[in-house]
């Protein structure tokens, strides 16, 4: 027992000491003991943490490479897939679709080459669903019928026709530097507008479209431009009309017979031998006139007589010969101008037509 608590007595004295000992002795201490950090110990440590971390990041690499490739081998069969579904349901089913219409305004497919140009499907669709959505909207025509079918086959054949004209009038147009500004386009509209032929507001003009031939606004200003454009181009290539109007308004102007004239040079069979009288009193609505003669002869005055008015498919000269208020009775010469096939069928000859459809 002695033994023991002289063993404990010689050990209190260092426990004191050690306990005596200062704060500087102890982070004097703390700092020699400490490890030393320099660049090795650094890279060393940065090394340690990376290889431990290589494990996790190494498969979780692997995976997102996987993923990529399995989403971009996906996307390529869809897209390969759709092409063909698309190919298949415009060139061999000839499919109609407001799908497939949507798809032919993103992806030019083409129905035919015109010369150098390609004649877009979108174009060929555009013409053909105006037509089929009037006759079963307005004449309630069945296409499942044998009389239906057999109209909607003739539909195609002058749809695809038509796209294809205007294609190679886009073409001698500019060649002959004849084109129709969207002003034009808005100009005109405004004359129909005005003569209240296209309903009497905004709503009704675009319900008019709507009903009867599935367009919109936007869709009737572009089949307008493009029939503008084939009327500027006959008018310009045309100089043998242009030349007799000139000469029928030259002999007016120095003394003529109105009446006498339109005999000698009118191409309006039915007005010709009445010296050009027409039988109706014209408003400004009236729809057996064009709204550029209506809109010409609500700024003359009885007896006068204007100058050559350009009406698309040839020129005019009209004069006033009474006004009842509202409505005026008038003469007019017509000057038709040759038909736009005496001008295309060189070109088509020099450069036929390819189809991609058989109708």
């Amino acid at each position: 027992m002695k033994k023991k608590l002289r063993k404990l007595a010689a050990k209190l004295p260092k426990r004191r000491r050690s306990a005596q000992r200062t704060d500087a002795e102890i982070i004097k201490e703390a700092a020699e003991n400490a490890p030393r950090i320099t660049n090795e110990t650094v890279a060393e440590h940065r090394e340690e943490v990376l290889s431990s971390a290589r494990k996790y990041i190494y498969p979780l690499q692997h995976s997102k490479h996987k993923i990529v490739l399995i989403s971009t081998a996906l996307f390529i069969a869809t897209v390969v897939f759709f092409m063909t579904y698309c190919t298949l349901a415009l060139y061999r089913l000839q499919n109609t679709s407001t799908f497939m219409y949507r798809v032919t305004q993103v992806l030019p497919f083409p129905v035919a080459k015109a010369g150098k140009d390609f004649v877009a499907y979108e174009n060929y669709l555009f013409e053909l669903r105006h037509y089929m959505h009037y006759y079963q909207t307005q004449q309630k025509l069945d296409f499942a019928s044998d009389s239906g079918k057999q109209q909607l086959a003739d539909f195609k054949k002058r749809a695809l026709q038509k796209v294809i004209n205007d294609t190679y009038i886009k073409e001698l147009a500019k060649k002959n530097k004849v084109s129709i500004s969207n002003q034009v386009v808005d100009d005109q509209i405004t004359i129909v507008r005005n003569q209240n032929r296209l309903g009497g507001s905004d709503q009704a003009f675009e319900d008019v479209l709507k009903d009867y031939w599935g367009w919109s606004a936007d869709d009737f200003k572009r089949s307008l431009k493009q029939q503008l454009l084939a009327q500027k181009l006959v008018s310009k290539l045309d100089t043998q009309t242009h030349q007799r109007a000139d000469a029928a308004l030259a002999e007016l102007n120095g003394g003529a017979d109105f009446s006498a004239l339109a005999k000698k040079y009118s191409d309006d069979v039915g007005t010709k031998d009445s010296g050009g009288e027409i039988s109706i009193l014209i408003d400004k609505s009236s729809r057996d006139v064009l709204v550029q003669t209506t809109d010409q002869l609500f700024k003359l005055k009885p007896g006068q007589t204007s100058g050559i008015i350009d009406i698309g498919y040839g020129l005019e000269i009209v004069k006033v010969l009474e006004n009842n208020g509202d409505k005026v009775r008038a003469s007019h010469i017509v000057f038709n101008f040759k038909d736009i096939s005496t001008y295309l069928n060189t070109t088509k000859d020099k450069q036929k037509a390819r189809l991609y459809i058989k109708l």
